[in-house]
């Protein structure tokens, strides 16, 4: 299929995209479960205390078994003593089970929120980026002119570099490539914004 890219002067084209990404199936269960998955993984789980077994110092029993009139006791590492481990304290990472997300999956959900996006007219394709811009107030005035707040721009890496100073101090909008996409962040954003170089990328990674 092809779809209409612009270039920073407004002067209109055409691109030849793939179908399986630009125009496929559009299936919010998966994206669902992507992004079910994807939020659970990034949830940090920092809280973690030192089980007993965990807990350095010696093995050795603090007194004999019996005939000392005591409980018994093993080490000083046991949860009763101070210093020891916690019982029943938090693991951390360990007390979550890392929830797997297969290549099919990541690659079907990012093409289903392609599709959405150019079939919800919030998807621009550029040119590539010939000349540096090094002004945030310069950058401003574009993504003024195509009405390109809140987007998310995934660039080919020349691309990236002649406009990443420019852009990195405008709210709303995130730079990325195509070995960094997620669908996290194509539903956080309103709009994606591609390079002709970046869909040519996409497309020979996903294919």
């Amino acid at each position: 299929m092809k779809i209409e890219k612009i270039n920073l002067d407004g002067k209109k084209g055409s691109i030849e995209v793939l179908d399986k990404i630009f125009s496929a199936k559009i299936n919010n269960r998966l994206v669902n479960g992507v992004l079910y998955k994807t939020n659970a993984n990034y949830k940090g789980r920092h809280a973690k205390t030192k089980q007993q077994n965990e807990v350095s110092g010696p093995t050795s029993k603090i007194y004999a078994q019996k005939g000392t009139g005591n409980a018994r006791h093993a080490s000083r590492k046991a949860p009763i003593f101070v210093g020891g481990g916690i019982a029943h304290g938090p693991k951390g990472e360990l007390s979550y089970k890392k929830r797997k997300l297969n290549k099919s999956e990541k690659k079907n959900s990012i093409a289903s929120l392609i599709s959405e996006k150019i079939k919800d007219k919030n998807l621009l394709i550029f040119s590539d980026f010939s000349n540096e811009i090094k002004k945030t107030k310069e950058m401003n005035s574009i993504v003024k002119k195509f009405e390109i707040s809140n987007s998310l721009f995934i660039l080919d890496k020349v691309s990236k570099l002649k406009i990443e100073k420019s852009i990195r101090n405008i709210t709303n909008i995130k730079v990325t490539d195509t070995n960094h996409i997620s669908a996290f962040d194509i539903v956080k954003f309103k709009k994606v914004v591609f390079t002709e170089s970046s869909v040519k990328e996409l497309e020979k990674r996903y294919s």
